[in-house]
């Protein structure tokens, strides 16, 4: 099976910008201020909340509504990954369809399969992220739901609260992950017309996520957030 230089190129392409912006978003928000460390903060303070509040009425709603957040994109995966794999099977129509679409690169059947493959790859990656954020909203859900009352709380209480807060983190740096699959997923739509233009929306997504995690309004919006609620503790 022969490869095009630029389907090759493309996919490494991909596959660096991909790993690459994770490792980068990772490392660079211990050192400046992102959506995940904002986030993570004003989650430890809803924990801390809930802990001295009677009536946690309105906690639980909270949590329904990441919990169906979650719940709604891995569904959502179950269903794109149907359509790919029907996709499969009528590859020789698929590729006479796009052939006739401008600036179109035409491959063979293999290749086109390769590239559904790729997808496919990509939205299981992003429904296990998806049920595992899912799950571990399910787990957070409980440790509220068996928190104690203020007056009756153990010594330990604080190591509990920081246990709540850590899993609770860790689900929405999961849905985080998913919905990144679904950015990068689109990228790969695009190397089914033409492998140079996937290159370009590539790039393209990793400045939005770039923009939308290190220098949105809504990351300024969340560190006012942030430093009203440590105002009002302190």
């Amino acid at each position: 099976m022969h490869i095009a230089t630029a389907d090759l190129v493309a996919l490494i392409w991909f596959a660096l910008c991909w790993f690459g912006f994770s490792w980068f978003a990772e490392w660079h928000a211990v050192r400046v201020p992102s959506l995940v460390s904002a986030r993570r903060a004003l989650i430890r303070a809803w924990i801390e909340n809930i802990f001295h509040r009677e009536v946690r009425i309105l906690d639980s709603t909270l949590l329904g509504n990441l919990l169906q957040g979650s719940t709604f994109f891995a569904s959502t995966s179950i269903v794109i990954l149907g359509g790919l794999l029907a996709l499969l099977g009528t590859s020789e129509k698929a590729i006479n369809i796009v052939a006739e679409l401008p600036f179109t690169a035409r491959a063979t059947e293999r290749i086109w399969e390769i590239k559904i493959l790729v997808l496919i790859a990509i939205f299981v990656y992003g429904f296990f992220k998806f049920t595992w954020s899912l799950r571990q909203y399910n787990l957070v859900s409980i440790l509220v739901g068996s928190m104690p009352e203020q007056d009756k709380a153990p010594p330990n209480y604080e190591q509990y609260l920081k246990n709540t807060a850590d899993i609770a983190s860790f689900a929405g740096e999961n849905y985080n992950m998913g919905l990144r699959s679904y950015y990068f997923g689109f990228a790969v739509l695009t190397w089914l017309l033409n492998p140079w233009l996937m290159m370009v929306v590539t790039l393209f997504v990793v400045g939005v996520l770039y923009q939308r995690e290190f220098r949105s309004r809504t990351l300024t919006a969340l560190l006012q957030a942030a430093h009203f609620e440590n105002g009002v503790k302190h």
